[in-house]
């Protein structure tokens, strides 16, 4: 197995050589006295306790877990925020043990935090804070399997890892509150921690709040006492399980609940209470996914309780802290949106987590697939036991149509060249992650891979694990070796991509199929070796031949009783490759047309939206019409938008009735992408005749294309249609965006003015960008200019970031010194960030075009030129004027010049 793995280079305070000392002592001969003593004890103290530094403190662009100098056994945290001033203040108290060598100095993770006080069982001689940690020394060592004690006053105004929601900033009255976000490392904004993934804990939250809110937290609440003093409930809850930092999860508000049960497992759903009416379609699912999970796992759901709490703009879809999962409030819907909106696969993948990153979690965040992955997959298999096989068949093509799609990335899922943890959450961990467990899973057999994955559970309960824990696992219960598969699929980046094609001899009665590999093969990037199927249908029976592809290109031939009817490769999906067929189209047509072969007739279809014919179109129609998957239709459908014929069209808007919402929705944006008066017929229609507001949605989108009186008119009705979390205006400004016509500044700019409260955080932003976009033709700019830089001091951050980059779509040169004032802060935050972008862009913008620049400069060039020469010539007349001549030879230097010829 390959790695590129780098030296440390940056590691200055584990050892001082003496020639480093001799250019230190001579640039601090340089320095004043005062600086040069305390760069000097600086280094002096860095020497001695350099053994006892964290990692993190030394920078290095390869992420490697820190080391353990103390095992962490509890922690105790007592808070009371203040909703006002969007504060949080109280302590955290550690309790540890050195593992192998005697403490003088702990180091914790702790940004923006200001510490006040702390003490401890041992006494502590000093503590100082850095930008990133909280420095503690003590008096004396601390033994080896002594067990201490910290406790830590501080108070903090985070900017990460606890966010407010309160009406100051925008959100709903009376609905005021806040959620924490630990993953991946940002605790350390609100409390001091050991804040990395290879270290477990059990843990207590004391959260104060005031009357008619709750605290949620892990584990189960073992107090709830009211101060009648101070009129705050305090809500103690304790999680007795070990579980890492970024777990540690505290949500306050005044939530209401639906609750339910699985065995002896309290099962509650919280939101807040204007959104309590939409609960239980999103909480429908979870206990039946608990009790598939523990079946499909073999292991018991691992905590005391499970809960799911929805919070305002969340800062992503879902967090699988241990027994309660943070949502999106995004996820909720109605049941209006028939089945175009579900939870299931969000409540899914964070289920699965409880086990797959709770239970055991990756030792650094370069194996984070072993958490994303599994949850990624277990989702899918929820969704093939609730909905059947082909439902999971077609989850796991669109995984691999998303890691797929990237075949330029050469990354490979276990890297460490990253320079944050967030990059590692992308497709690498995710759809790749699911589909390595899915080709494991295929070689296995489903019985034997069930064994691998309750062992490896067992085996690393409540620890944590790295990809070859995994391997071990499989390699000791299947006697198999797994080495070259983890080194190409996870150590290595890329995929196959395969070039085949298919001939067949009447004469001897083979086939042939060859294969080429065509990656491009590097040290990041193998020529793979895997196994593959091959399924003939000769005589209406399927014969399996199980081939080994090993190299760049390589030719299989198969005796068979007869010439195949079909011929596929991996029929049943368990190889994640790119994949180009060639065969006959008579090939392709038996394939569509298969009623066991979901997946052939997928990529059958895929197939035909590059060859079309009348065969083709004939066999579109019959699956939008007749396929029994919903898929198919749907995808039949975008076939027929790609093809893009008159006779596709006409398919299609005779195809707008269909009772599944999600293949009418497919058939209409299908009709969307044609520029054509029946295309914008059907939608007018549809917006007649629709009750779904996601396909209401659709057909603004595809009127938007078209530019008449009746257009405006439909728009300017639609952005006032009330519709839940204000779906049906916001897709109709986005429609607006697309007309580009300044009509729509007028109603825009009122909406924004009147019904600010009925936009989500996104919504509001995208239009003041659509409002910016549409006013910069404009003469006077000034009314939306004043508008926009007036949300600039929006409480919520997102709207200011989406008010600058509105500001740019304007193309106002005032803009700029208004957007100045945002460019003095802290490079990493967004704000700053978009001003700077936002500047460059009006910049740009604002600057003459490259050819009118350009000739203008030609132009200075020749002004200067002339200037030159008239001086030049005016320099020789004088001289020629001084010099006296005969009459007939009287000359001026003009004369010389116009009668050149």
């Amino acid at each position: 197995m390959h790695h590129s793995f780098k030296p440390n280079q940056n590691r200055a305070t584990r050892s001082i050589g003496s020639h480093h000392w001799a250019l230190g002592l001579l640039v601090l001969s340089l320095l004043p006295l005062t600086q040069a003593e305390a760069l000097l004890e600086q280094a002096l103290y860095c020497t001695k306790h350099s053994h006892y530094l964290n990692d993190s403190m030394t920078p290095d662009p390869q992420r490697y877990a820190p080391s353990r100098r103390v095992d962490m056994l509890h922690l105790q945290i007592d808070v009371t925020p203040d909703f006002e001033k969007r504060t949080v203040a109280g302590s955290t108290q550690w309790k540890f043990k050195p593992i192998a060598d005697p403490l003088i100095q702990l180091e914790l993770d702790a940004v923006g935090i200001t510490v006040s006080a702390v003490e401890g069982s041992h006494a502590v001689a000093e503590w100082h804070q850095s930008e990133t940690h909280l420095i503690i020394l003590f008096a004396e060592e601390v033994g080896v399997d002594q067990e201490a004690t910290l406790t830590i006053k501080h108070r903090a105004q985070p900017q990460k890892g606890l966010y407010f929601r309160t009406p100051d900033m925008g959100y709903k009255n009376c609905e005021a509150h806040l959620f924490t976000q630990g993953e991946p490392i940002e605790a350390r904004h609100w409390y001091p921690c050991f804040d990395a993934p290879n270290e477990k804990f059990t843990s207590q939250i004391t959260c104060h709040l005031p009357d008619g809110m709750i605290a949620l937290s892990n584990g189960r609440l073992i107090k709830q006492i009211a101060n009648e003093q101070t009129h705050l409930t305090a809500f103690t809850w304790l999680q007795d399980k070990p579980h890492v930092n970024y777990l540690v999860s505290l949500v306050a508000g005044p939530f209401v609940k639906i609750e339910d049960s699985y065995r002896d497992i309290p099962l509650t759903f919280w939101t807040l209470p204007s959104e309590q009416a939409q609960a239980a379609q999103s909480f429908r699912h979870t206990a039946q996914m608990m009790a598939f999970f523990e079946d499909e796992i073999g292991v018991p759901y691992p905590w005391d309780k499970y809960d799911q709490v929805c919070v305002n703009d969340f800062v992503a879809g879902g967090m699988e802290n241990t027994s309660l999962t943070t949502l999106t409030d995004q996820t909720l819907f109605t049941v209006s949106t028939e089945n175009l909106r579900s939870s299931q696969g969000l409540v899914a993948h964070e289920l699965a987590h409880q086990w797959f990153g709770d239970l055991v979690t990756c030792k650094d965040w370069s194996h984070l697939w072993l958490n994303e992955g599994f949850a990624t997959y277990y989702d899918a298999l929820f969704e093939e036991h609730l909905h059947g096989k082909d439902a999971f068949a077609y989850q796991m093509h669109k995984n691999a149509v998303g890691f797929l799609d990237r075949h330029s990335d050469p990354t490979a899922i276990v890297d460490r060249g990253f320079n944050d943890p967030m990059e590692q959450f992308g497709y690498r961990a995710y759809p790749k992650g699911s589909w390595i467990l899915h080709m494991l899973r295929s070689q296995l057999g489903p019985e034997l891979y069930r064994r691998c994955i309750h062992t490896y559970l067992e085996k690393h309960a409540y620890g944590s694990v790295v990809t070859e824990n995994l391997n071990a696992v499989i390699e000791e219960l299947s006697g198999r070796s797994f080495d070259r598969f983890f080194d190409q699929y996870v150590y290595h980046g890329g995929h196959p991509d395969l070039s085949l094609q298919y001939q067949w001899d009447a004469r001897t009665r083979l086939a042939r199929i060859s294969i080429s590999q065509k990656q491009k093969v590097s040290d990041q990037v193998m020529l793979f070796e895997v196994p593959a199927t091959i399924r003939f249908r000769c005589s209406g029976k399927d014969i399996d031949q199980v081939i080994h592809i090993s190299k760049e290109s390589e030719d299989f031939y198969f005796s068979l009783p007869s010439k195949p009817e079909q011929v596929r490769f991996d029929p049943n999906q368990t190889l994640l490759a790119k994949v180009s067929f060639q065969k006959p189209m008579e090939l392709w047509l038996a394939q569509v047309e298969n009623p066991l072969d979901m997946t052939g007739r997928l990529r059958a279809v895929h197939h035909f939206q590059d060859h079309p014919s009348d065969r083709v179109l004939e066999a579109l129609n019959k699956r939008l019409q007749e396929d029994p998957f919903w898929g198919i239709r749907a995808e039949s459908a975008a076939a027929l938008k790609h093809i893009h014929s008159q006779e596709a069209l006409d398919i299609l808007i005779a195809s707008r009735e269909q009772p599944d919402a999600r293949v009418r929705q497919a058939v209409d944006q299908a009709i969307a992408g044609f520029y054509h008066p029946k295309a914008l017929e059907a939608a007018k229609q549809r917006l007649k005749d629709e009750g779904n507001p996601r396909i209401v949605s659709t057909a603004l989108r595809a009127i938007a294309d078209y530019h008449d009186p009746e257009i405006v008119a439909l728009l300017g009705r639609y952005l006032e249609e009330p519709s839940y979390r204000n779906h049906i205006g916001e897709s109709t400004i986005a429609a607006m965006r697309i007309q580009d016509n300044a009509v729509f500044i007028m109603p825009i700019l009122e909406r924004l003015m009147q019904k600010e409260d009925t936009f989500s955080t996104r919504g509001m932003g995208e239009a003041l960008q659509t409002l910016g976009f549409l006013a910069r033709h404009q003469e006077d700019k000034s009314m939306v200019l004043g508008f926009i830089a007036g949300k600039l001091n929006h409480p919520k951050q997102t709207i200011q970031v989406a008010a600058m980059r509105a500001l740019a779509n304007l193309q106002d040169p005032s803009a700029v010194a208004i957007l100045s004032n945002w460019t003095h802060g802290d490079p990493q935050d967004q704000r700053y960030k978009a001003a700077t972008t936002a500047i460059e862009n009006l910049k740009k913008q604002l600057a003459p075009p490259q050819t009118l620049q350009t000739l203008r400069e030609q132009v200075q060039d020749l002004e200067k030129h002339y200037q030159k020469l008239h001086k030049e010539l005016q320099q020789l007349n004088q001289q020629w004027e001084s010099i006296e001549l005969p009459p007939s030879h009287s000359l001026s230097a003009e004369s010389l010049v116009e009668e050149t010829p």
